[in-house]
């Protein structure tokens, strides 16, 4: 088992507040679903469309492994986070005030909004790479973890500085081909960056979690070492030729092969590990390969891979780890606020397997509804699937509340403890 190094954790309130953010962007798209679902699931290129994507990628998504990186790598692998203190609430504010921006701005057609979350949010994400990149190089062991994180983050600000071309597209200053530049943004932005962080860290938390073997580590690091040439390849083939083929196809086989190998480990779990984190990931990773398989149909299967992958998938997995990592920050914040020689509650009196089971069973509902919206157009199963979303999303916020409530109620009994 990975040694957990929590001398070198941040404050426990810095990645906190990304991951409280992540729920909330996950209610405000159920929202927008409830108020004009019909619309948004029709095109991918409607601008209430790109505004519902982008407050999934930037808001639940973005929140999400933002916050995990900052506690995750100084834990797991003895990474150096650089002015956390300092930096780390103008971090929380350039992402998620650019993502308010840029979402608001295509939802009402205000191109300076657009324009101004377009060039905030790259901010961000060097902010982030100028905190995390040093201590990559620096660190040693866990190379694999290093080496994958470093290359999530390096897709990601590709990612962002595309989507700021984007920005700049739609607003008329910049002459560009939109949809090529769209789709090149998105495979860098999804596959480079969600699904590499989220396999380079699963490599750690699922035998620490779920007591299964890692992916061999040859195998590993083909798959992490080849993925940016090949996302490159079609990328070039989009931009310059107009065929998006080889990158569709780029994009189906190392999802597919991540959501493969996802599905080998969990089915290696022992039974007494078996609980909501497995299921999650389980969940996840078969909706991730059909979203996969998917993408291969054409233009009416991207849109359903995009539903699956984003509004589905990739949330579970990411909630799974995001659960467990809210209730370890709270035992942190007790084992720092209370020092030694008291027995703490365990993360998982924190946080109950039972809570985390509702967690997940409410995301059942929306794993139905959101699909069949796609393949069966129709307001109610759209609205439907918004409402879904809105109590899915208001299940996980509810959940991480109920880790600082007992929190607070452990440090309160011990200051009036005689």
């Amino acid at each position: 088992m990975t040694r957990l190094a929590l001398e070198q954790s941040p404050a426990a309130s810095l990645p906190r507040r990304f991951l409280l953010s992540a729920p909330l962007w996950g209610m405000f798209a159920g929202l927008l679903l409830i108020v004009d679902g019909d619309q948004l699931l029709r095109s991918r290129w409607l601008p209430a469309t790109l505004a519902l994507v982008h407050a999934f990628t930037l808001g639940v998504l973005g929140n999400a492994m933002f916050g995990s990186m900052l506690q995750f790598l100084p834990t797991a692998a003895g990474v150096r986070v650089r002015g956390s203190a300092r930096f780390g609430p103008w971090l929380h504010a350039s992402l998620n005030f650019g993502a308010i921006l840029l979402v608001a701005g295509l939802l009402a057609g205000w191109r300076a909004g657009v324009l101004a979350g377009g060039l905030l949010l790259p901010m961000a994400f060097m902010l982030l790479a100028a905190m995390l990149l040093p201590g990559l190089l620096m660190a040693g062991g866990q190379r694999l973890l290093r080496a994958g994180s470093g290359t999530a983050l390096a897709s990601a600000l590709l990612a962002a500085l595309l989507g700021g071309c984007l920005a700049l597209g739609l607003g008329g200053w910049l002459g560009i081909t939109l949809p090529a530049l769209t789709d090149v943004h998105a495979s860098w932005g999804i596959l480079g960056w969600v699904v590499v962080l989220i396999a380079s860290v699963g490599r750690v938390v699922v035998p620490m979690f779920q007591g299964t073997r890692a992916v061999p580590a040859a195998a590993q690091a083909v798959w992490l070492g080849s993925l940016p040439l090949a996302l490159g390849a079609g990328a070039w083939q989009r931009l310059v030729h107009d065929d998006a083929s080889l990158l569709r196809l780029v994009l189906a086989i190392y999802v597919l092969s991540f959501a493969g190998a996802g599905l080998w480990l969990q089915r290696q779990a022992p039974r007494p590990r078996r609980g909501p984190l497995r299921l999650s990931w389980m969940a996840g990773s078969t909706l991730l390969a059909l979203a996969a398989a998917a993408l291969l149909a054409g233009t009416r299967g991207g849109l359903l891979a995009a539903v699956l992958g984003l509004g589905i998938a990739l949330p579970l997995m990411v909630n799974g780890m995001l659960l467990e990592i809210v209730a370890f920050l709270g035992w942190i914040g007790l084992h720092r606020h209370i020092g030694r020689g008291v027995q703490l509650p365990g993360v998982q009196r924190l946080l109950p397997e039972a809570d985390k089971t509702r967690v997940l069973l409410a995301q059942l509902p929306l794993a139905l509804l959101l699909p069949a919206a796609v393949l069966w157009p129709s307001p109610w199963l759209a609205r439907s699937a918004g409402l879904a979303m809105l109590l899915a999303w208001l299940g996980v916020w509810l959940a991480c509340l109920g880790v600082s409530r007992r929190t607070k109620r452990f440090r309160l009994t011990m200051e009036f403890r005689p």
